[in-house]
C-alpha cells in the first residue's frame, strides 16, 4: 500500500486517552491501513489546513480518507470499521442519528482531560513505530 492510499489519524497529541486509542488501534490495524500525525504537529496543522478543519469544534480525532474527512464519532466509527476481529460490528452505529453519536463523544471529549489525564507534550514513537506515524 503506498502512502498516498493510507488514510490519516489526526489526534491530540498531548491527551493520554487519544494516544492511548492510538496504540489500541495499531494493535488492530493488521491491513496497514492507517498513518498517524498529532493535531499539534506541523502535518496536523497541515492537514486542519487542506481540509479547512475548525480545531475550536473537533479537537481530538479526525480520519482523512482521500479527499474526505470525518470527525467526532464518524471517525470512530469509520476507523473501527477497518480494524481486526469484531469491531467492524460498531460500524452499525452509524444509523444512530449523528447528533446523538456526537453528543456522547462530545461529553467524552470534553472530559477526557480530567478522566484520562494530560502530557507535557506529544507523544514521541518508539522506532517500530516511527513508520506508522508522518
Amino acid at each position: 500500500m503506498k502512502s498516498k492510499d493510507h488514510k490519516i489519524i489526526l489526534f491530540d497529541g498531548v491527551c493520554n486517552l487519544c494516544n492511548g486509542a492510538v496504540t489500541y488501534i495499531i494493535k488492530r490495524d493488521k491491513r496497514n491501513i492507517f498513518k498517524f500525525a498529532a493535531l499539534q504537529s506541523d502535518i496536523g496543522k497541515e492537514l486542519i489546513s487542506k481540509y479547512n478543519i475548525d480545531t475550536s469544534k473537533v479537537d481530538s480525532i479526525i480520519l482523512i480518507d482521500g479527499e474526505k474527512h470525518y470527525e467526532k464519532s464518524s471517525a470512530a466509527l469509520h476507523i473501527a470499521k477497518q480494524l481486526s476481529g469484531a469491531y467492524p460490528l460498531l460500524f452499525g452505529f452509524m444509523a444512530v442519528p449523528k447528533f446523538i453519536r456526537n453528543a456522547v463523544y462530545d461529553y467524552i471529549a470534553k472530559n477526557r482531560y480530567k478522566w484520562f489525564g494530560k502530557r507535557e507534550s506529544c507523544m514521541i514513537p518508539t522506532a517500530e513505530l516511527q513508520s506508522k506515524f508522518l
